[in-house]
């Protein structure tokens, strides 16, 4: 009774964990003396022991531990055999990797060997055994285990470079995507600033520089020909330069008001607009222009309509096409601004008896891309890009724009934007 205590502590202490390195061997007998003898033949090796007397008990101890480098099993135990107890071993594919050498008294019959190489052997040792062919062929099993320990060791440390590669190349790949995505966005942002620029040199070109054409005009007159000028003369031209001069300066710096909200992409404003009095305030700085050609210059908008418009954008669209139409309308014509109600939406005529243009001329009035240069009959040439400012201005405000015209004849602009009662 107390042999089997002592024993059964031995096995106790020996399910303690074991470094990879450390061979560790199985030994099961129903005799323990048998046990003893394995265990003091091999012991000078160094090796780990585990002993069971059963083929039961080598179970119970192989579903706890699996890191056995050999197992040493006797074939002739009661109740579970040798055989019977390799074949239930082998079942766990946990299990399946450990190298089984059978010890035997009488089996070393052909028929026995090859049922024992069925069950799983890899090698016989008959009993009484010689304790050097013993050490010799558990040996060669503890280097096998040693270099297949080694080997697997090899094979994590591989997988964990892959693994790390894996995830380098992922780092990789999503700092590249992150940088591309960066210059993608400065890029628009780049575009973006490059479309403002635009923006805001046509709405210098097209909103100052006429006005100040006339303002030149109304200054030259007087500056050239003031002895022959009667005094109500010169208090109407100066008239018109103090006004003009004025409006303009106002006129520019709501222009660079709203150039600085384009930088800080608060590009659209709407608000609640009387159409007649924001298109009359766009004409006032346009009516001395048409006064020196002698052209008629009309509104004749309703009073009820209002409109749900950016005030600059819109006075910037009936500037630019009332100065185009002034622009390609010969001495003494007309130039005429109307509105009309469409369900939600008003539509807004800018219509002039000019010279008009040719149908390959209107195709290209609204595309930046082949917009070089504008020209009319009479030989007044633009630069094309207050037109594109116009269309962009129009479909910010959810409206359209398009034209009509007629050679010899003159010109239409329509032009809709949304309509608030």
């Amino acid at each position: 009774m107390a042999d089997q205590i002592v024993f059964k502590e031995k096995v106790m202490e020996s399910e303690k964990s074991v470094p990879d390195s450390v061979i560790k061997l199985l030994l099961v007998d129903d005799n323990e003396n048998n046990l003893l003898s394995m265990e003091v033949a091999l012991e000078r090796e160094n090796y780990v022991f585990v002993k069971a007397l059963s083929g039961r008990e080598a179970l119970r101890i192989l579903l706890k531990e699996e890191d056995f480098s050999l197992i040493l099993l006797d074939v002739k135990m009661p109740t579970m055999d040798g055989y019977e107890t390799a074949g239930l071993i082998y079942q766990r594919d946990k299990l399946k990797h450990i190298p089984i050498i059978f010890i035997t008294a009488h089996d070393y019959e052909e028929a026995s060997m090859f049922k024992g190489y069925q069950a799983g052997a890899v090698d016989f040792i008959r009993k009484p055994f010689n304790a050097e062919i013993l050490r010799s062929k558990v040996a060669v099993f503890a280097e096998l285990h040693r270099k297949n320990q080694l080997l697997r060791k090899q094979e994590e440390k591989v997988q964990r470079i892959n693994n790390d590669l894996l995830q380098l190349n992922h780092e990789l790949e999503k700092r590249v995507l992150d940088r591309t995505m960066e210059l993608e966005n400065l890029n628009h942002e780049l575009k973006a600033l490059n479309l403002s620029k635009d923006k805001f040199l046509s709405l210098i070109s097209h909103d100052l520089r006429n006005p100040l054409t006339a303002l030149l005009a109304s200054s030259g007159k007087l500056n050239e020909d003031a002895e022959n000028l009667s005094p109500n003369q010169i208090k109407q031209l100066s008239q018109i330069i103090y006004r003009t001069s004025n409006k303009l300066l106002i006129q520019l710096n709501e222009v660079i008001d709203w150039s600085k909200k384009q930088s800080q992409q608060v590009q659209f404003n709407p608000e609640l607009i009387c159409l007649k009095e924001r298109i009359e305030d766009a004409l006032e700085l346009l009516r001395a222009l048409a006064g020196h050609k002698g052209i008629k210059l009309e509104n004749k908008t309703s009073q009820d309509i209002y409109v749900k418009a950016d005030s600059l954008m819109l006075r910037s669209i009936v500037q630019n096409l009332v100065t185009n139409a002034i622009k390609y309308t010969p001495q003494g014509g007309s130039v005429t601004i109307d509105a009309k109600l469409e369900q939600d939406r008003v539509c807004i005529f800018v219509e002039d008896t000019g010279v008009g243009m040719a149908m390959d001329m209107r195709e290209k009035l609204f595309n930046k891309v082949s917009l070089n240069s504008i020209s009319g009959t009479n030989n007044e040439t633009g630069s094309g890009l207050g037109l594109f400012l116009v269309n962009d201005f129009v479909t910010q405000h959810g409206g359209k724009i398009d034209v009509e015209s007629a050679e010899g004849i003159g010109t239409t602009f329509r032009f809709t934007i949304p309509i608030k009662e």
